[in-house]
């Protein structure tokens, strides 16, 4: 492992996984004085989860009252544009709207601004079909909400900013370094068995699994650590198509939300380039294969919103997969940043189903992590 060539065998703190949440977690640990390491398997920061979305900053509208995702995407949005500002980190406050196409979903805007409320959004506005088509010709509803507040940002320049502050205050990152396994250590502490090309043993006494997708199965190969404290872990796809050309709207289209996910929805980058998706699709392994054929269901689903989508106009982008704790039929699961209190293992701090809004809400996490390691929170 030659980015930790000349390191003892022992480090205060493990952050495992080099995600969008790893890299915040390693780099709010280092900040407050701990003597941190990032062991990631892959051969650079942010391969999964963290590079497979829609690089969207949420506004916290969707989520239960009270709800860690509600709270930490809440806090986390306000806190990410001002570090984005700070940082030099690209993004753009384009607002959403979420459209309703029918009286049917209609009534559920209504539902979804009370949520929001309850969240604490105050800044969701009513529009009409005519006020909407002022500000989109293309897009038909029969009632929308705009969110001044959704954004999107470059996700990569984030997880960026992230690394480099972290390492400014001396925290290391390696690549390459898969944890195979560990075992909690008597007397504290934990002794990690970490592959790669220069396989070694590490011992620590604070681990912090972000492990992703992976979470729940590092978990399970910790020693130690009581099997009926990890939750069994789901993976659900979603496939995104790009736009061929450029797309005729100004802001994020976004429909009502579907059970597993927030639908079809349209989202930019930085450059432009607009994309539709995640569809939601259960898997029973990791993979990343974009079908062409789950298209077709595409057209039908933006032609709600937007009838003029042209035949042929979408072609296959990417995939990602939502790191689930709860199944297929199952009401919504929020995060889980389980610390000593729940599991029982002093130094442990496990985050499990940190799916959307984990990248909005990747500062207040950190700081959960923070305050779980400093004994001041469950």
């Amino acid at each position: 492992m030659p980015q930790i060539e000349g390191m003892s065998d022992s480090i205060e703190c493990v952050v495992v996984g080099a995600g969008v949440v790893g890299l915040a977690a390693a780099r709010a640990l280092a900040l407050a004085g701990r003597e941190v390491m990032v062991l990631e398997a892959e051969s650079m920061i942010g391969t999964g989860t963290s590079s497979r979305n829609s690089e969207v900053i949420h506004a916290g509208i969707y989520y239960p009252k009270d709800s860690l995702k509600a709270r930490f995407c809440v806090a986390g949005n306000r806190r990410l544009y001002e570090y984005c500002a700070e940082r030099g980190v690209p993004h753009r406050r384009l607002g959403k709207l979420i459209v309703a196409c029918d009286e049917g979903e209609t009534v559920l805007l209504d539902a979804i601004r009370q949520r929001a409320l309850a969240n604490g959004v105050a800044d969701l506005e009513e529009m009409e079909p005519a006020a909407v088509r002022d500000m989109e010709p293309q897009l038909f509803c029969t009632r929308a909400l705009l969110s001044p507040s959704t954004g999107i940002l470059d996700s990569h320049a984030l997880m960026l900013a992230y690394q480099g502050d972290a390492e400014a205050a001396g925290a290391l990152v390696a690549f390459h370094a898969p944890v195979q396994g560990g075992a909690v250590r008597q007397g504290g502490g934990f002794t990690l068995e970490v592959g790669g090309s220069e396989p070694m043993t590490l011992e620590c006494s604070l681990l912090v699994n972000c492990a992703g997708l992976g979470a729940p199965a590092l978990a399970r190969r910790i020693r130690g650590v009581p099997p009926e404290s990890v939750p069994q872990d789901h993976l659900c796809r979603g496939v995104y198509f790009t736009l061929a050309g450029r797309a005729p709207f100004r802001h994020l289209i976004y429909p009502t939300p579907e059970k597993a996910g927030l639908g079809v929805h349209l989202t930019v980058d930085l450059g432009g380039q607009a994309k539709f998706g995640p569809d939601v699709e259960w898997i029973d392994r990791i993979d990343y294969t974009v079908d062409p054929r789950r298209g077709d269901s595409f057209y039908a689903a933006i032609r709600r919103y937007w009838p003029a989508l042209p035949d042929g106009a979408l072609q296959p982008g990417y995939a990602g997969i939502r790191p689930k704790i709860v199944g297929p039929g199952d009401p919504a699961g929020d995060f889980v940043v389980q610390g000593p209190s729940v599991h029982g293992v002093p130094g442990l701090i496990n985050l499990f189903g940190i799916e959307s809004p984990g990248l909005t809400a990747s500062l207040p996490i950190a700081d959960r992590v923070v305050a779980i390691a400093d004994g001041s929170s469950d």
